[in-house]
């Protein structure tokens, strides 16, 4: 049975008017939750805390483990993220925050406990975060917007000179109703949420993955996978593609020249 909160009415999205306050309140898109009870979760997150506390970043990478997978390397070449990682982020004093399994709720957490405690402002964001809500937190498209609303206006907040770039939820081979709900959430982002936000660039890119616009098994690292998994992460080479694609907006959001 899905769970009673995948079906509340989110009536503000809609044109239906604003949504009950109970169905506001049950969102847990929307809801700062922790992980610190998985051993490695929070292990990799008092990591990342002492890097924030000591070093110096222009450009955050925000999200779950297509982020965080920048800092695999191979040895086979469709899991050797790093050499990419190194060529386009290495000389922009960057810093990746993906952790595996996350979702929007969990990354809201994250922000309020610390991961917006650097130094000096960053000058990018680049947030990639959504396709987990879709999974085992199983938010439908109307209640995963909110989330990532509350993230980019919770970065904005706390640094208004910082730009953000945010990418749309990769498609993926995981079922129809994530497929659909993909579909729509994006719909929605490059309709709408960069309105009254312009430190904000949406960028859709979903073609890395797609052939004949439709996702190719090919470019995902999940089918290599002993045993396999159903297709979700992108593939170093696809990967790379997607940090060629966002090259442009990233060197103009930087003032530098294109990697």
């Amino acid at each position: 049975m899905r769970p009673l909160l995948s079906v509340l009415p989110v009536l503000a999205l809609l044109g239906l008017g604003a949504a009950p306050a109970h169905a506001i309140r049950a969102n847990i898109a929307i809801q700062p939750v922790s992980r610190m009870d998985t051993p490695w979760w929070h292990q990799r997150f008092a990591e990342k805390q002492a890097a924030i506390a000591h070093g110096r970043f222009d450009v955050v990478w925000l999200g779950d483990s297509i982020t965080q997978n920048w800092e695999r390397n191979g040895p086979e070449a469709w899991r050797d993220f790093a050499p990419t990682w190194q060529r386009y982020y290495g000389d922009r004093h960057a810093i990746n925050l993906g952790f595996k399994g996350d979702s929007t709720c969990h990354v809201l957490w994250r922000l309020a406990h610390g991961e917006l405690d650097f130094r000096t402002p960053p000058r990018l964001f680049i947030v990639l975060i959504g396709a987990n809500n879709f999974g085992h937190v199983h938010t439908d498209a109307g209640l995963t917007y909110p989330g990532i609303v509350r993230i980019v206006d919770t970065i904005h907040a706390r640094f208004p000179s910082s730009r953000v770039l945010l990418l749309g939820v990769l498609p993926s081979i995981r079922s129809a109703w994530i497929t659909a709900n993909t579909q729509q959430l994006n719909r929605t982002l490059h309709d709408d949420i960069g309105r009254g936000r312009p430190w904000l660039r949406y960028m859709d890119a979903g073609a890395t993955v797609e052939r004949d616009g439709a996702p190719d098994r090919s470019r995902f690292l999940d089918p290599h996978l002993t045993p396999p998994d159903p297709p979700l992460h992108p593939t170093a080479p696809a990967q790379e593609a997607i940090a060629r694609m966002i090259e442009p907006a990233v060197a103009d959001a930087l003032g530098d020249h294109r990697h």
